[in-house]
């Protein structure tokens, strides 16, 4: 490949490449030399031969290079800075960066293919690549939901495999993850981290980083979670008792519209408490929640029935200047906490196994269905599910709006016979 020239030194050069200059035959380097070598007004280079010196810039700088010819043109590769590379180990890498040359190879051209292999990995890791899909999809979800997801990612998964190249991440990598969550006793959080890094894999997928979804594999290999759903009171016969204790609920006033309120609408609880007066037009019976505080992004209608806007015109009287119908008691520029519903419920003797501020809504949607006997496609638009016609059309936010009032108003007439007599009232006839 190449002749041979041979240089005063004695030493033998492939034909086509040197180093340093003809005459040059420094001393080497030695540790305290280069340990005690001093900046000045300009760049100083210490030979240490067979082309390496230190350059010493006036900024206290102390970098090592090699100075070598490929085909006739002079080139510098830099091996590193003092004191994390020490002499000996600068000698090392020249005499690979040597070695390299006599074969025919650019040194300096590996070290900038391997800085851009790396670069690309790094581009394709799983993390960046999760936090472009959290980006993109985030704002379609509830931004609690948003939140949860790249924190479990953040907690559980970027520390195990956060830096690999999503390509070649394996099953059972992803499971050592899924174990050490199983093993702190949350094995229903396993299988949600399972489920959003099969999102990450799918979108990988989709924008050609990633051939397959490995998460796919390990279906079986967790243990079984059992459901868990949110406490509820769905006997008629304990609803009263529930209603009475609210309505003699002595805490916050804010606190108790809120609880009052919370089982005549049965929105989320986040819905709740982050309600606007902005929102709610009282003459008009009718509350629109934007679509960015809903779960599934589309703005809802929540009629109101004559006690859901009595509430809400005792609570306009005290909070109805400020932003939030609920605001906290720390500053009304913030809505009331999420534990204040949970608080006064556990205050009234409610445990946490019997009833929650979600529990409204399974409330509602056992009862309209099973007692009152309003069609299944009416409770689960007013409970802003995601329901569709015959032709797999997601119905919008104004659907069977009509029928909707009609229910809320009877469902506000039952929750008022069973709070009255205490006992499972007939129900009025649902539509």
């Amino acid at each position: 490949m190449f002749g041979v020239i041979v240089r005063p030194s004695g030493i033998r050069y492939p034909q086509g490449l040197w180093f340093g200059s003809p005459n040059e035959v420094p001393v080497p380097l030695t540790d305290v030399k280069v340990k005690n070598a001093k900046p000045g007004t300009k760049s100083v280079k210490m030979a240490d031969g067979r082309g390496m010196y230190l350059l010493i810039t006036p900024a206290g700088g102390k970098c090592w290079r090699l100075k070598y010819r490929l085909q006739g043109k002079e080139k510098v590769l830099a091996l590193g800075t003092y004191p994390e590379i020490p002499l000996a180990e600068a000698r090392e890498r020249r005499e690979a960066a040597r070695s390299q040359l006599a074969h025919g190879v650019d040194p300096g051209e590996v070290k900038k293919a391997a800085r851009t292999a790396k670069a690309g990995e790094l581009a394709n890791s799983f993390e960046v690549i999760a936090r472009e899909w959290h980006a993109k999809f985030s704002p379609r979800l509830s931004s609690g939901h948003a939140e949860a997801k790249l924190r479990r990612l953040e907690a559980d998964v970027f520390p195990t495999v956060g830096s690999r190249p999503i390509n070649d991440i394996t099953a059972p990598e992803i499971l050592r993850a899924l174990r050490r969550i199983e093993e702190r006793g949350a094995l229903e959080m396993a299988h949600r981290v399972r489920g959003i890094c099969g999102e990450v894999f799918r979108y990988a997928i989709a924008t050609g980083r990633a051939d397959r979804d490995p998460s796919a594999d390990l279906k079986g290999a967790l243990p079984p979670a059992e459901a868990k759903h949110f406490a509820a009171i769905t006997d008629p016969k304990e609803v009263g008792p529930l209603l009475r204790a609210i309505d003699s609920y002595e805490g916050s006033s804010v606190v108790k519209w809120a609880l009052r309120l919370a089982p005549l609408v049965f929105v989320r609880p986040g819905e709740l408490r982050q309600a606007e007066w902005a929102e709610i037009d009282i003459d008009a019976s009718v509350w629109t929640i934007p679509a960015e505080r809903m779960k599934m992004k589309e703005a809802h209608l929540v009629p109101l029935s004559t006690q859901a806007a009595a509430i809400l015109r005792d609570a306009q009287a005290l909070t109805g200047r400020g932003k939030y119908v609920f605001p906290s008691h720390r500053s009304r520029m913030r809505p009331m906490s999420e534990n204040g519903v949970l608080a006064a419920l556990r205050r009234m003797g409610f445990e946490k196994e019997t009833m929650s501020g979600h529990g409204f809504r399974a409330m509602a949607r056992t009862i309209l269905e099973e007692v009152l006997h309003f069609p299944v496609e009416i409770i689960e638009l007013q409970l802003a599910h995601m329901v569709r016609d015959p032709l797999g059309r997601a119905y919008n936010r104004t659907t069977h709006f009509p029928e909707r009032r009609a229910m809320m108003q009877q469902w506000a007439d039952y929750l008022d016979g069973l709070k009255s007599s205490g006992v499972n009232i007939q129900p009025p006839s649902a539509m």
